[in-house]
């Protein structure tokens, strides 16, 4: 598919994402829900009508064109496809589920089958940019980020709808104060949650961006916008009552563009793909603790807490990025020249 196509596709999913969002808000804030039927899920089903109504037209199109059976659909748009009439079927359910057992308002609505069910074929939905990009002829290895910006969008939304669901664990959704308050008493439980949320929210953010620079050598600014996008959905359910937090994130986004400029981690460069994911992991918390304590209070009174869990949070990326890529991929380069690849790995070590 053509870039503006691939673009239309993730711009429609932004409108399926950020009705989620306003849903996902109403559930945190308006405890007097009672019905399905409401402006929340209006603004979500709207956009899931918009985008799935996009992809169905591309395929209509081809199929006029004369191309039959699986032929019609674009490369990439299967997977979205499927998930359209799915989608639609666990909407019903979630609808006679809140019809028939009413509005869940706490942990609950986070394992609702019905909401599991909708969480997974939007996925599938909203990363349809990033599937059609994967192998798109005009991308190639070193894309621009005007090219890449689709499928960017689309990943970056998907990892919204991840944090979401494990909300009960998502350091982006701490105050900055609540913060420096779990990492200065050891008596309260905070610090064994907080440490727990840092250890799992490192892994939702980094993950999805390993994966892109293992496929594609990141261009600068890929990073800062996945994690700006990325912070919508928390900042949504805490009615953006805790900006700092969620400005280190992007922070630590810009932070992780200027090391894949200096390290240019890739597929053939194992080494350099490792040490991107552990420093830049060790730079996102360091600044979460960092802008925690600025706005919050100041330091956190317990040093191993604030000084050990960004690296922690290293040790965690390390290992992401050696699981990752276990072995350089030798891929050549556009231009005809093969990267210097990392020395084979004695397998009996």
């Amino acid at each position: 598919m053509s870039l503006r196509t691939d673009l239309v596709t993730a711009l429609l999913g932004v409108w399926f994402g950020i009705g989620l969002m306003i849903d996902a808000w109403a559930h945190s804030n308006r405890s007097e829900l009672e019905t399905f039927f409401t402006p929340w899920h209006a603004a979500f089903y709207s956009g899931f009508a918009a985008v799935s109504g996009w992809i169905l037209w591309q395929v209509w199109r081809n199929a006029r064109a004369g191309r039959q059976g699986l032929a019609a659909v674009p490369q990439g748009y299967l997977a979205g496809l499927l998930a359209v009439p799915a989608f639609a079927a666990f909407g019903f359910a979630d609808m006679m589920w809140h019809t028939l057992l009413g509005i869940e308002t706490s942990i609950d609505i986070l394992f609702s089958p019905s909401h599991l069910g909708l969480v997974t074929s939007m996925l599938l939905i909203i990363t349809t940019p990033l599937r059609s990009a994967w192998n798109a002829p005009d991308v190639g290895a070193l894309p621009t980020l005007g090219r890449l910006l689709p499928a960017l969008i689309g990943l970056a939304f998907a990892t919204t709808l991840v944090s979401l669901f494990l909300s009960y664990g998502d350091a982006l959704q701490w105050r900055a104060s609540r913060v420096v308050e779990a990492f200065s008493f050891l008596d309260d439980g905070g610090a064994d949650r907080l440490a727990t949320a840092i250890a799992l929210t490192n892994i939702v953010l980094l993950a999805p961006v390993l994966l892109l620079a293992r496929r594609w050598r990141l261009p600068f600014g890929s990073v800062t916008i996945m994690y700006a996008l990325a912070v919508l959905m928390p900042g949504a359910q805490t009615d953006f009552d805790n900006v700092s937090i969620l400005l280190s994130v992007v922070a630590g986004g810009l932070a992780a563009d200027l090391l894949i400029l200096w390290l240019r981690p890739s597929a053939d460069r194992r080494y350099a793909f490792w040490a991107f994911a552990g420093l830049s992991s060790l730079a996102t918390w360091s600044l979460y603790i960092g802008f925690a304590a600025a706005t919050g209070g100041g330091l956190p009174t317990t040093p191993e807490l604030w000084t050990g869990a960004p690296i922690v949070a290293g040790l965690i990326g390390l290992i992401l990025g050696a699981l990752f890529l276990p072995n350089a991929a030798g891929r050549p380069s556009p231009a005809g020249q093969a990267d210097p690849v990392d020395p084979p790995v004695d397998d009996r070590a």
